[in-house]
C-alpha cells in the first residue's frame, strides 16, 4: 500500500510526465514548421516515451492500491527560437524531471517503501540517459553553429531514430 505522501507525489509525477509528452510534441511541431522532419521525428518519439513513463507510474500507483488523480496542465510553449533552443530547453526540462525522480526516491527511502524504490530505480537510470542524450545534442548543435548543411545532415541522422 502506498502512503498518502508517496501517492500524492506519484500523481504529481504522472502530471509531470504527461507535461513532458506535450512539451516534446510541441517541439516536434516546431521542428516540422522549420522543415526539419528528422528533428520532428526525434521529438515525437520522445513524446511517446514520456507518455509511456506516465503510464508506468499509473500502473505502479494502481498496483499498490493507490488512486490515480489526473490533473490539468499548463500548455507548453510553441516557439523555441532555434533547434538548439529546443534541445537546450529539453535538457533543462530533463534535469528538472531528474530532481523530481530523486525526490520521489528519497521519499520512498524515508517511508521504507521498498517496492517503490525498486520501481523508481529504472527511472533514476533512465534520467541519466535522458540528460546525457540531450546534453550531447546541445553540444553537437553548438559545434554546428547553425550552419545549414551540417544541420540538415544531423536532421537526417535524428530522423533514423527508432521508436
Amino acid at each position: 500500500m502506498l502512503s498518502p505522501d508517496i501517492e500524492n507525489a506519484m500523481n504529481t509525477q504522472i502530471a509531470a510526465e504527461l507535461y513532458s509528452s506535450h512539451l516534446y510534441l510541441a517541439m516536434s511541431a516546431y521542428c516540422e514548421e522549420q522543415a526539419l522532419p528528422g528533428f520532428a521525428r526525434w521529438f515525437k518519439i520522445q513524446s511517446d516515451e514520456e507518455r509511456e513513463h506516465a503510464l508506468k507510474f499509473v500502473r505502479h500507483v494502481v498496483d499498490r492500491g493507490g488512486r490515480v488523480m489526473l490533473t490539468g496542465m499548463d500548455a507548453p510553449q510553441s516557439d523555441f527560437g532555434t533547434p538548439q533552443g529546443a534541445f537546450e530547453q529539453a535538457l533543462a526540462h530533463e534535469m528538472n524531471v531528474s530532481m523530481m525522480i530523486d525526490g520521489l526516491y528519497g521519499m520512498a527511502v524515508q517511508h521504507g517503501d521498498y517496492a517503490s524504490q525498486v520501481f523508481l530505480q529504472w527511472f533514476v537510470t533512465e534520467q541519466v540517459e535522458e540528460e546525457r542524450t540531450a546534453a550531447e545534442l546541445v553540444q553537437t548543435l553548438k559545434t554546428l553553429g547553425g550552419e545549414p548543411a551540417p544541420l540538415l545532415m544531423l536532421d537526417r541522422e535524428l530522423g533514423s531514430r527508432e521508436g
